[in-house]
């Protein structure tokens, strides 16, 4: 059946983890005004397999850097004809791809709403977002193309079933069996972490309190750090894995309890249904805390004593920041005390 121009949707948003999980939800409400519709969404390649779970999206669109992908890129968004494109990134990357799809319908943020306010130069419609979480404005974009939006943000996604038993296979062979909990001590810089070495001792105290091995979710690159936890938590012995997106969320979606920064797994994590304790420090939990839920353990309780957000306090710094050195062990502890007792009585 051929869909209609007007019901023909492309979404841009190119990366990142994080960000893209945040995205779905507004790609659902999407879908629950059109259900017959064509959603699209072009993602950068790195990122494709995690768009690969999102169940209300039609075709995946990976975005390769070289001059010819990504003539061939706009040469296939151009066929395919797109009554309107959200540009649900802001970008003046993301914002020039949706001009050049040519749909002429093209919604975006207003100028004063995005960090390259020219971006909004290739937009046909430009949205002022009223929500304070970055998914809600997100959603505000996907309302002015007649979405309709749901009491509770929804995460369409699917865990496939080979990925799902290769974590299992995998975890059975390091001694790991079905209850344990992930920590991922990553971040995309390191004022957002949280010490190694106070993982391995929250590992260990886990341990030994609940009998729940702990699995380092750990990046290329980030194999000394792995380490350094599997130091710091013995007699424990936390297993340390780098997966890719599809597995990676299989591991997620089956743990007991996740805990990280303001990190993409932490919000994979939770959009997956599974309990999180999110670290948040140079970051406002406001704006990107994890959804639908997520336990938010910070440094302080006082707002005055908390970072200015606005005036970007730690924020994309290379070294810890002093909120997130703040959070003791035992604070965070006794958040997953508190999450455990929940699990239980579930």
């Amino acid at each position: 059946m051929t869909v209609p121009s007007e019901q023909k949707f492309l979404i841009v948003r190119l990366s990142s983890l994080g960000d893209l999980v945040h995205t779905i939800p507004a790609v659902a409400a999407l879908r629950s005004a059109f259900p017959a519709a064509q959603i699209d969404w072009v993602v950068d390649r790195r990122w494709s397999p995690l768009v690969e779970l999102v169940t209300c999206v039609d075709h995946v669109i990976p975005l390769d850097r070289g001059p010819r992908d990504v003539l061939a890129l706009i040469a296939r968004l151009r066929r395919a004809r797109y009554g309107c494109a959200l540009d649900l990134q802001g970008r003046y990357r993301s914002a020039v791809l949706g001009w050049l799809s040519g749909a002429p319908r093209r919604i975006g943020r207003a100028a004063q709403s995005t960090r390259e306010p020219g971006a909004a130069l290739f937009y046909t419609e430009r949205v002022v977002p009223s929500g304070r979480h970055i998914s809600d404005m997100t959603i505000d974009l996907a309302l002015r193309a007649g979405a309709k939006p749901s009491a509770v943000p929804e995460f369409p996604l699917r865990v496939p079933l080979d990925a799902a038993q290769h974590v299992r296979e995998r975890l059975a062979r390091e001694g790991v069996a079905a209850a344990y909990v992930v920590m991922s001590p990553g971040g995309g810089w390191k004022s957002k972490c949280w010490p190694p070495e106070r993982f391995g001792a929250l590992a260990a105290a886990i341990e030994r309190s609940h009998h729940l091995p702990a699995i380092i979710n750990i990046a290329p690159g980030e194999e000394a750090m792995a380490r350094e936890i599997i130091r710091g938590a013995a007699p424990a012995k936390p297993v340390a894995l780098s997966l890719d997106i599809h597995e990676l969320a299989a591991l997620l979606a089956e743990a007991r309890l996740v805990i990280a920064g303001d990190t993409g797994p932490l919000h994979l994590a939770a959009a997956l249904g599974t309990r999180v304790i999110g670290l948040f420090g140079t970051t406002d939990p406001q704006r990107n805390g994890p959804l639908p839920r997520g336990l938010v353990v910070q440094a302080a309780s006082d707002p005055s004593q908390l970072p200015d957000y606005v005036r970007g306090d730690y924020v994309r710094q290379n070294s810890y920041s002093p909120v997130m050195l703040a959070i003791s062990v035992n604070r965070v502890l006794a958040a997953v005390e508190q999450e455990i007792t929940v699990i239980q009585s579930a």
